[in-house]
Parts: C-alpha cells; structure tokens; sequence
C-alpha cells in the first residue's frame, strides 16, 4: 500500500483517468460500430467527421496509438466513400 502521500494522490488520479478513457474508448468504440452498421450514404457522411473528431481526441490524448487512428478513419472513410457511391 502507498505510504507517501503523493503516491496515494497519483493512485487517486489514476484511477479517475482510467475512468475517464475507459468511458471515452468504450463510446468510440460504438459510434464506430453504428457508424460501420449504417446503410444510407447520407447519413453516414454526416456522421463521419463526429466520428474521426473522437479518434482523433482518444489519439491526442495518447490512449490509442496515432497509427491505429490513422487506420482507422482512413477505413471509416473508405468505407462511407463506397456506400455513398
């Protein structure tokens, strides 16, 4: 157990940052699953940049890798160009 006072405070703040990206990852995650589930071209164009708008934060914020950011948006993209077409 933590003895220094610090130590203890750095446990408290992890523990609300872990819950902080756990619930942020958790609402990408199915922003990204609605957005994939989606069938008219449209809407998913419109709810597109909502989407790598959240990447993009999860990213900046270093609780996922640039490159899997960057993996995904290009496959979101690529994935609302073609229904759209």
């Amino acid at each position: 157990m933590a003895q220094h006072q610090s130590s203890k405070k750095r446990i408290r703040q992890d523990a609300k940052i872990r819950l902080r990206n756990r619930y942020y990852k958790k609402s990408t995650r199915t922003a990204i699953l609605k957005l994939r589930e989606m069938e008219d071209g449209t809407e998913a164009k419109k709810f597109l940049p909502h989407v790598i708008s959240m990447i993009d934060t999860l990213a900046k914020k270093n609780t996922w890798h640039n490159n899997k950011a960057s993996n995904l948006k290009s496959k979101l993209t690529k994935f609302v160009t073609k229904l759209s077409a």
